[in-house]
């Protein structure tokens, strides 16, 4: 599944939320978090926690 990591960053600010403490909500480092938006392609699974950590819908995250 691909994600936009334009639309990531909008719900971050939406949020007033940083890349640690979407890590610490999501369950795992900053440094993976980061590897987890870099990569674009997540498994479907790593979409839907990353979506419930922002507090919105996969499709809203989707590219």
């Amino acid at each position: 599944m691909k994600i936009s990591r334009e639309k990531i960053n909008i719900e971050l600010a939406r949020n007033e939320m940083s890349i640690t403490a979407l890590a610490n909500t999501y369950g795992v480092s900053r440094a993976r978090m980061n590897v987890i938006l870099n990569s674009r392609e997540v498994s479907t699974v790593s979409a839907g926690r990353l979506a419930k950590a922002l507090g919105v819908d996969v499709t809203e995250i989707m590219e």
